[in-house]
């Protein structure tokens, strides 16, 4: 049956900057149909509180603090949740920085390399060391959380855009690479969503207006909105995806070059 696909019960998911945002809705919708979560963060607080909220609502968590652009952390985090679990199905890179608007001539190269290091790097790091793990185990599911800025450029955000261009291309060809060993690749790319990373962006009349007339849907997206698309690429709903970039956007990348009437 198709909804049995769907079923993620004791699959062990691993999940980056999931304290709060897309990180911690997607989190929450894969504990809703099963899987065991492992809340990752920068901050030990931040999950602990996270991991509180789930088990409350009866789900199976654990929070670990991982700075991801720390080789050390990373480490710690995958040896950290193989000896508690034993395995890991699923992995999301979802945490991401962006620290520097502002033109490309300008751009600092610390802040340039913080925005690669947290927003690519750590992702591909994370996955080299989930693989071996994954091909063991027969398998598993790992999701890139990329952007729509990966796919076109914006003024002002060119760190941020070669970092998700860059992490949609390294997908690809992990894809390519694991594909024999059923480890499946693929992302997500978010158009603009309610997080504190676009609150610039959407608390600006100006900009906000100006993204708001080219979005179908008229509004952007709140984290909840990612979570379905995280439980089908996690599940065996998905099974014959991989090297795959899926846009959530609410019609944004459709925008017509001549404005409706």
């Amino acid at each position: 049956m198709i909804k049995e696909k769907f079923d993620l019960t004791n699959k062990v998911a691993v999940i980056t900057g999931a304290s709060k945002g897309i990180g911690k809705a997607m989190a929450l919708g894969l504990a809703e149909f099963g899987a065991i979560i492992v809340v990752s963060s920068r901050k030990q607080e931040a999950v602990d509180q996270v991991a509180e909220e789930f088990t409350k609502l009866g789900f199976s968590v654990s929070g670990i603090e991982c700075h991801v652009a720390k080789k050390d952390d990373r480490l710690k985090l995958v040896e950290k949740v193989i000896k508690k679990y034993g395995r890991i199905d699923i992995l999301i890179n979802n945490a991401g920085t962006n620290p520097y608007f502002g033109p490309i001539s300008k751009m600092p190269e610390d802040l340039y390399q913080k925005t690669m290091d947290i927003n690519v790097n750590s992702a591909i790091e994370l996955s080299n060391l989930v693989y071996p793990h994954m091909k063991k185990q027969g398998g598993g599911s790992i999701i890139h959380i990329s952007s729509i800025e990966g796919l076109h450029p914006s003024p002002f955000m060119a760190a941020y855009n070669i970092s998700k261009t860059a992490l949609i291309m390294a997908g690809k060809n992990q894809s390519i690479e694991w594909g024999r060993h059923n480890i499946r690749v693929n992302m997500i790319c978010p158009g603009y969503v309610k997080t504190k990373l676009s609150a610039g962006i959407l608390e600006n009349e100006v900009s906000k207006n100006g993204f708001l007339k080219n979005v179908s849907l008229g509004r952007g997206s709140t984290p909840d909105e990612m979570a379905g698309l995280a439980v089908f690429l996690a599940s065996d709903a998905s099974s014959y995806m991989t090297g795959t970039s899926i846009v959530n956007d609410g019609g944004l990348m459709n925008a017509p070059l001549i404005p409706m009437q």
